[in-house]
């Protein structure tokens, strides 16, 4: 039984091509299975999260974070009685527009493309993927996802406003998503804040001392762990205090977006659109600690003098791969070329660098401006 406020499948806004029905799959299964089954999905595999595999084989990528994010996803939409199907296709699609190198290659496309007068947005490049680029269907171009998973891509973490993107319109710019929506940019915090903290550690570029010193809410937890197992090994009391961390911000989640439920006196799908704010979300002291863990990652980790060299190298191989097709648009592909005919030269360069995996992007850097020593 779903929530009143939850997604109803039957109540679907559809799809932009219309499509006979499934006789065993409802059409947010049906999305998630599209959006599995597509190329840009399989690529998320080589696409840096944090650590390339320079470090280990071991720590995540785009691929394996967004399954942990789809888990978490389902886990929280289940106790919130929402249509776990929308929120686990939500989950599954959320990374699907970034490019490679991870936020060192989004930040390097986006300032090669200001300085044409565009920018580079991953969740509408999401869009434009499983709208455009994706081409598996006979009858249709794209995915062809239905409504909800469409507006969830661009709505799950921000708003837009209509007045500048004009051509989202049909998005629904003026109201909240659904909660379905609304849990994705949440999960997605539970799931890399700990799962950075996580890699790390492993990587040896975080110490447990130091994570003990800048994470209070961890410290907390591991104190607890050290009187319960007091001669286990270091990496094992670390193990379990994360624990404590993860269910703390997934349970602070249920139980806190429940309370905003109650106290809204939301009962209807039109009341979560129409609400002031979104109502997904942690309480102000969890919220604290959540910043808190990103603070100490950002200054410890994803900036930290160890991982600088690699987003250095990141940010040239985008700008200058960039630059060389901006100069020279005959090496484009045949396809790219063609599509440069329709739209401007340095989108069709953008789309073209934001689809490459971690290796792609070296190859054609190798080879079109030299070694990437």
């Amino acid at each position: 039984m779903l929530a009143g406020y939850a997604v109803q499948v039957e109540h679907s806004r559809g799809r932009r091509f219309p499509e006979p029905p499934h006789p065993y799959r409802n059409d947010f299964q049906r999305d998630r299975d599209r959006v599995i089954h597509a190329r840009a999905f399989r690529r998320l595999e080589d696409k840096t999260q944090v650590f390339t595999r320079r470090y280990s084989d071991h720590f995540r990528n785009r691929l394996t974070h967004t399954i942990e994010v789809a888990q978490i996803t389902r886990t929280i939409a289940a106790a919130l009685d929402l249509n776990i199907d929308l929120a686990e296709a939500l989950a599954l699609v959320h990374d699907l527009g970034h490019p490679p190198f991870g936020h060192a290659g989004e930040k390097a496309l986006d300032a090669a493309m200001r300085a044409h007068g565009l920018f580079f947005d991953h969740n509408l490049h999401a869009l434009r993927i499983v709208e455009d680029f994706e081409q598996r269907y006979a009858a249709f171009p794209g995915l062809n996802l239905t409504f909800e998973v469409r507006e969830g891509i661009i709505k799950h973490s921000r708003d837009y406003d209509s007045a500048r993107h004009p051509e989202l319109s049909e998005y629904l710019l003026d109201q909240r998503p659904p909660l379905e929506a609304q849990l994705i940019d949440l999960t997605d915090e539970i799931g890399y804040n700990t799962a950075d903290l996580d890699d790390g550690y492993e990587a040896h570029l975080l110490t447990l001392d130091q994570i003990r010193a800048g994470v209070p809410v961890f410290e907390n937890f591991f104190r607890e762990v050290e009187q319960r197992y007091p001669n286990v090994a270091d990496k094992l009391k670390f193990n379990e205090a994360l624990k404590g961390v993860f269910n703390r911000l997934a349970g602070n989640l249920i139980t806190n977006t429940q309370a905003r439920l109650k106290q809204s006196a939301i009962e209807t799908l039109p009341d979560i659109r129409k609400h002031k704010e979104r109502l997904a979300a942690f309480t102000p002291e969890v919220e604290a600690e959540r910043k808190q863990i990103r603070d100490f990652l950002y200054e410890n980790l994803y900036y930290s003098v160890s991982l600088a060299g690699e987003k250095d190298d990141a940010e040239r191989i985008v700008t200058e791969l960039f630059d060389f097709w901006t100069n020279t648009p005959s090496a484009l592909p045949h396809y790219y070329q063609e599509k440069a005919g329709q739209e401007s030269l340095p989108r069709v360069i953008c789309d073209y660098i934001a689809g490459m995996t971690d290796h792609f992007i070296i190859e054609q850097y190798e080879k079109h401006c030299g070694s990437t020593r």
